[in-house]
C-alpha cells in the first residue's frame, strides 16, 4: 500500500529543474570558491614575496604597489575560502556572505586587470556565477518539493 497517508496532497518527488540545476551550481560554487580563495592566497603569496613576479603595464588609475595588492589578494582569498567552506552547510548567513564577497573579488580584480588581465577576467566570470547560483538557490523549495521520502511505514 501507500505510504501516504488520506487527505495529504501529492507532491512531487523530484525538485524543479530551475532549482535542481541551481542547487547543483550552488555546491559547484561552493568548490569554486574554495579553490579560487586558495589560487588568490597563492597569488598573494607571489605579490607579497617577489614584485617581479608580475609585469608591470601601462599605468593604471587604479594604481597600488604589488606589494599591496599582494595582501589585498592574501586576505581576499583566505575569506573567499572560508565563505566556500561555509557555503557547502547551505546556511542563510553563508549564502549572503559568498555574495558579498564574491562581489568584492569582482572589484578586486576588475582593479588587478592591468597586472594579470586572463586570469582577473575568468574571476570575475566565476564570481558571477557564483551569485547567481546562490542567489536562485531556494533550499526550502527541496523541503516543498518533497525532495525528501517519508520514512513513515506505518500502515492504516
Amino acid at each position: 500500500m501507500s505510504d501516504r497517508s488520506v487527505g495529504d496532497p501529492v507532491r512531487s518527488e523530484y525538485p524543479s529543474s530551475k532549482q535542481s540545476f541551481a542547487a547543483g551550481t550552488s555546491m559547484f560554487a561552493a568548490i569554486i570558491m574554495v579553490t579560487v580563495g586558495f589560487i588568490q592566497f597563492c597569488q598573494g603569496i607571489a605579490a607579497v614575496a617577489d614584485d617581479e613576479v608580475f609585469v608591470r603595464g601601462i599605468d593604471y588609475v587604479y594604481k597600488f604597489d604589488l606589494t599591496t595588492w599582494g595582501w589585498i589578494h592574501l586576505v581576499l582569498g583566505a575569506l573567499v575560502a572560508i565563505v566556500g567552506l561555509a557555503l557547502f552547510t547551505g546556511a542563510g548567513w553563508a549564502r549572503v556572505s559568498a555574495i558579498i564577497v564574491a562581489a568584492i573579488s569582482i572589484l578586486a580584480n576588475f582593479l588587478w586587470l592591468p597586472y594579470y588581465p586572463a586570469w582577473s577576467l575568468l574571476i570575475i566570470a566565476l564570481d558571477v556565477v557564483v551569485i547567481w547560483a546562490v542567489s536562485t538557490w531556494n533550499p526550502d523549495q527541496d523541503l516543498r518539493d518533497g525532495n525528501f521520502r517519508s520514512t513513515d511505514t506505518s500502515t492504516r
